[in-house]
């Protein structure tokens, strides 16, 4: 551990949307931000190959080119990135309190206020063909991807209703779409399970899993499993989804903030305040309803608010 400790006025753990756009608020009200970008900077975007319904952007986007201009922006205001990731953190229950971080074991900073935008990370299968086609066809989400399926053959993975509500809106938009389920039953709630088996276009496969992902550079099917018989069978789709649920990446906040049981960070009414006085959330580690770009920055925004009304009224 070094020695030094460093004193901040606003630190921001994460580096999506959420945590740039709290950057580039934090800067023009001179909060002096300083934003560590954690293990994978850019956030999620950097794993989607085009954003289209990010507004601004008429033509689109390519996800890692619009998190370097989303940096770039943020730092022309004034905003030190930093490329590290908090490894601990000591928050302080008092008013104008100092809380006390760690980065990557070895620097230790004290901040008068933290925004954590630290994201969540989707969960996958764990194929190795599966990674590797991640932006070739490979997503998990499908409300952001979708659109380049349109009039094709695509699959899903899931059983609970995030899977039952993105196979009902791929369905709108794709030729045909084959729900694997990987247990005889759906976990979704009756409602959702009776939505998608009235649609038309929509195949469930029950005791069903993905054996592998075929195609070299981009998806070009499934190799599926009947987890009961092991009989296996290839269909051919141009997209799957992968609809399992997410994580949010808060381990480093338990037994401090409060948290529902996935463990995403309960916020405040229509604010972004934890119960932490000047410890503030944003983006999907506090969102697991939308979780998407534009609505994480909306988030980012009001952090650097809060934080700024926060700092402003200790002074």
């Amino acid at each position: 551990m070094s020695d030094s400790v460093e004193r901040i006025k606003t630190l921001i753990i994460g580096s999506g949307p959420a945590g740039y756009t709290a950057a580039i608020y934090a800067s023009r009200a001179d909060l002096k931000p300083v934003l560590y970008t954690g293990m994978e900077p850019g956030g999620q975007l950097t794993t989607t190959t085009e954003v289209d319904n990010f507004p601004g952007y008429p033509e689109g986007v390519d996800g890692p080119s619009m998190m370097v201009q989303l940096q770039q922006q943020a730092e022309r205001f004034g905003t030190e990135v930093r490329i590290g990731m908090i490894t601990s953190i000591e928050l302080s229950d008092k008013v104008g309190g100092i809380h006390k971080a760690v980065v990557d074991n070895n620097k230790e900073i004290e901040a008068e206020a933290v925004i954590i935008s630290t994201g969540a990370t989707a969960r996958y299968l764990g194929l190795e063909s599966e990674q590797r086609l991640r932006g070739g066809g490979v997503s998990a989400c499908a409300v952001c991807d979708g659109f380049f399926y349109k009039g094709q053959d695509v699959a899903i993975v899931g059983a609970g209703d995030t899977a039952a509500e993105e196979a009902s809106y791929l369905a709108n938009i794709c030729n045909k779409v084959t729900m694997l389920v990987r247990r005889d039953e759906m976990r979704a709630s009756k409602a959702m399970q009776h939505r998608v088996n009235s649609i038309k276009n929509i195949e469930i496969k029950y005791n069903t899993e993905v054996d592998e992902v075929l195609g070299d550079q981009v998806v070009e099917g499934l190799r599926i499993v009947n987890n009961q018989t092991g009989e296996k069978e290839e269909i051919a789709i141009t997209g799957l989804f992968v609809a399992i649920g997410h994580k949010p990446n808060t381990d480093i906040f338990k037994g401090q903030l409060d948290m529902d049981e996935t463990g995403y960070l309960i916020t405040k009414g229509k604010s972004t305040k934890t119960n932490k006085p000047g410890v503030f959330a944003a983006g999907d580690v506090q969102d697991k309803e939308y979780r998407q770009a534009v609505t994480a920055a909306g988030t980012g925004c009001m952090a650097a608010l809060d934080a700024e009304r926060y700092l402003a009224s200790n002074e």
